[in-house]
């Protein structure tokens, strides 16, 4: 459990890789279009995705391992799933047939300013809601941490105690 943040941090790579590989096809070597194709919201999408659920995988697992989530916390789960659900729905709104630009016999789909704006301001309200997780919790002290590493069998470093004082003679001179 105690690596268990790496992972998330390997996921939000992924992630980012994802993301980038959406908004920009050719890094990888397809040729650009014009316009913003279905695959390439599609990869926006997946890779924030992954990019958030990293993100608190992370910090769950870094800062508040062995914890009960907060209501804070859980405010701020709940809106980064709904900022995703959102920038899903306003990235994908043409596709699912509920956009302003739906294919008809003289016009195609296209990636519209108002899907813009909606996927942008959903991806933001998201990354609020991961900060608001990251800072809404207690951290652990250093008790708690103590309690873990005897529940998984490790010693925790002991603390040197000051001397004394009072036992100890002071030479004057």
């Amino acid at each position: 459990m105690q690596r268990f943040g790496q992972v998330g941090i390997a996921i939000g790579t992924l992630g980012v890789i994802m993301t980038m590989m959406g908004l920009f096809p050719g890094i990888t070597g397809v040729a650009d279009t014009p316009r913003i194709g279905i695959v390439q919201v599609a990869l926006l999408l997946i890779g924030q995705a992954l990019l958030m659920f990293g993100a608190i995988v992370y910090v769950k697992f870094t800062f508040y391992l062995g914890q009960r989530s907060n209501l804070a916390q859980q405010v701020g789960l709940r809106l980064a799933l709904t900022g995703l659900l959102f920038a899903s729905l306003a990235g994908l709104s043409d596709i699912l047939g509920f956009g302003s630009h739906i294919r008809t016999e003289t016009t195609d789909i296209f990636f519209g300013q108002l899907q813009a704006f909606g996927t942008l301001a959903s991806l933001s309200l998201s990354s609020v809601g991961v900060l608001i997780y990251a800072i809404g919790g207690e951290p652990n002290t250093d008790m708690t941490r103590t309690q873990e590493m005897k529940m998984l069998k490790l010693t925790p470093p002991t603390p040197e105690k000051p001397e004394d004082k009072e036992s100890t003679p002071v030479k004057a001179t």
